[in-house]
């Protein structure tokens, strides 16, 4: 089987726990982070995450997942196919 990999985005006011949540949803759903990055500007906080997410039917009770701790937290997380990533971001 070829691995699936998929980017899960982070962006808002930066705030105590926020990678501790966002990967609390990704053990509790068996996914290994491939790769992160994070940084704060000023006080906004951006993340990025590569995925891998092999086995994955689709990414939509993940998202929901998330979508509940985006409203909890006031932030905007997103997971997305890394080739749909790409293509939407091509430049």
């Amino acid at each position: 089987m070829e691995n699936k990999r998929a980017v899960v985005s982070v962006v808002g006011k930066d705030q105590v726990g926020i990678i501790a949540k966002v990967t609390t949803i990704l053990s509790g759903n068996q996914l290994n982070i491939l790769d992160i990055s994070q940084t704060i500007l000023q006080d906004f906080f951006t993340m990025m995450m590569i995925v891998d997410v092999t086995g994955v039917e689709n990414l939509d009770q993940l998202q929901q997942q998330f979508d509940e701790l985006s409203e909890e937290l006031g932030l905007k997380i997103n997971i997305q196919l890394e080739e749909i990533f790409k293509a939407m971001h091509r430049i």
